[in-house]
């Protein structure tokens, strides 16, 4: 049952006794004043939908202190005792001076009842209506897109850990699962959530351990007693049918395989971290940088410092790839309204292109760099490549007929012979039966691109002056210690980070002097 102020506080009224201490110009002292308009109780209602039972607090304070959490990187109790402490969290939540706030687990509650709502993220909309409302992205046609990894809120786990909590999860949520592992599963004490107690600075011990672990878990896998399987239990076998499998490999000796299981020579690209959060991923941001956890995007205003968009996704697979989830972020924007939209090569894929080209946006997106097959040699720009003729033209003058589309739309031409006395063929390829050159679907399109951004100035221009300050957009996302996701899994961190975009659009609207006045927000003059 929804909750209502009963018009009685605990002590005085904070915000009326203790005005001049709340600092002018805060989320503390907007909130304090406008709460109410800007979170209101009807905003909530589809969340609580019986009239029975015991009411609960008044949604607007709980979505007014999340706001607050979200923008000071707080946990849970951490929350509740600035709730409790702060004259300023009082103010702003409307709470009275001798109010104890309520339980943390109220927060964790409220949570749960967004996530499974129909709409989820609807604090930052119903800030992303504030904006719209001031007009302040009136006129304003640029759009930078970036990503960040976010670490996850777990601790990585190896093969041994991952395999052993796998296995104890089963015994946990499927029924006779525990009858099962006491008769077939002998490597360890499963009762024991610990590592076996070993000589892990012993090869040969860690090899049995890992061989006799993943048997155990393939022998619960076959012996489990035949049911249907509920969806905790059904992800519970289905996890630890991935752990077993990812990590390792049959062990061979001189006579092929003997039955015997081994740390795999290689890293699965889909591999799963951690049991605790399965959704957290080994991401490659580049070469060199490399984390586990997730992917954040973000969709920003350069001129007036405000998200437009942004959104969390496990970081791997091509329906995580910056490019692809880059539509996702533009959809929202006013139909038919043409953008000028910045990214870096992430962003410089031709399909993306094509879908934003359709859509009448103009690109300042960097171009992804050429592979060359031969360092300081050619690249793909040094062809002369005729889509419509079907041939390609290497710089040596030969020309090679394009091939049939492939299934992803690409073609290739086969110099073959042509490379065998080519006095460039050192700068152009070191295979043996010559060069084979692979056309984009797209190629025109990329070829365009590079031509443009490596010889127009305008577009250079544009791209050093507005490109760098969605950086500035991600450092505000991952301050105070955001870096770091709070939660476990994709959907319950994607509507943390909306929190965290509303929660900077908030205070950034407050700098730029939001007020309300006549019933409409808008920004002061003087500051807009």
């Amino acid at each position: 049952m929804q909750g209502e102020w009963a018009g009685e506080l605990v002590g005085p009224d904070v915000w009326e006794t203790c005005r001049e201490l709340i600092p002018a110009g805060s989320v503390f002292a907007f909130l304090a004043g406008h709460r109410e308009v800007l979170f209101p109780p009807g905003m909530f209602t589809d969340m609580y939908p019986s009239s029975n039972g015991r009411p609960s607090l008044p949604p607007q304070v709980l979505a007014a202190a999340v706001v607050l959490q979200s923008l000071h990187g707080l946990s849970d109790f951490e929350t509740v005792q600035e709730l409790r402490c702060d004259l300023r969290w009082k103010a702003a939540c409307g709470l009275g001076l001798y109010d104890t706030a309520f339980d943390p687990s109220l927060l964790t509650y409220f949570r749960r009842r967004l996530r499974h709502s129909a709409d989820p993220t609807r604090i930052f909309t119903k800030v992303r209506e504030v904006v719209a409302a001031t007009g302040v992205l009136k006129g304003r046609q640029r759009r930078a897109l970036d990503s960040t990894v976010l670490d996850d809120a777990v601790a990585t786990q190896d093969t041994v850990t991952q395999i052993i909590s796998a296995v104890r999860r089963v015994i946990r949520e499927v029924s006779g699962a525990g009858e099962t592992a006491a008769e077939h599963c002998r490597a360890h004490d499963y009762t024991d959530p610990g590592k076996p107690r070993i000589a892990w600075d012993d090869e040969a011990a860690r090899a049995v351990l890992v061989d006799a672990l993943v048997t155990d878990a393939l022998n619960l896998l076959g012996h489990l007693p035949e049911q249907e399987l509920g969806e905790r239990a059904a992800n519970a076998v289905g996890l630890l049918a991935l752990v077993a499998g990812q990590d390792v490999e049959p062990a061979e000796d001189s006579d092929g395989r003997d039955g015997r299981w081994r740390i795999a020579r290689r890293t699965v690209a889909d591999r799963t971290v951690s049991t605790v959060d399965a959704d957290a991923r080994h991401i490659h941001k580049n070469r060199t940088r490399h984390q586990d956890g997730f992917k954040g995007h973000a969709s920003f205003e350069p001129e007036t410092g405000l998200f437009t968009a942004v959104a969390l996704t496990s970081g791997y697979g091509p329906d995580n790839h910056e490019a692809a989830v880059a539509r996702d972020l533009l959809a929202d924007e006013d139909e038919g309204r043409e953008l000028t939209v910045l990214g870096d090569s992430a962003y410089g894929t031709g399909d993306l292109r094509a879908h934003l080209q359709a859509d009448g946006h103009t690109l300042v997106i960097k171009p992804p760099p050429l592979r060359r097959a031969v360092p300081g040699g050619f690249t793909i720009d040094d062809f002369r490549v005729d889509s419509a003729a079907g041939t390609a033209a290497c710089p040596a003058g030969h020309t090679a007929n394009l091939g049939q589309v492939k299934a992803d739309g690409a073609r290739t031409a086969q110099f073959k012979r042509a490379c065998t006395d080519c006095p460039l063929r050192q700068r152009c390829t070191t295979s043996k039966t010559g060069r084979t050159l692979n056309v984009h679907p797209q190629h025109e399109l990329l070829t365009a691109a590079r031509h443009q951004a490596a010889t127009d100035p305008g577009w250079q221009d544009e791209y050093r002056r507005w490109r760098p300050p969605v950086e500035r957009a991600i450092a505000w996302l991952v301050a105070k210690g955001n870096r770091r996701v709070p939660y476990r899994g994709v959907i319950a961190n994607n509507i943390w980070l909306h929190h965290r975009a509303a929660a900077l659009n908030l205070r950034r609207l407050i700098n730029l002097g939001l007020t309300r006045a006549n019933g409409s927000w808008h920004l002061t003059p003087a500051t807009a």
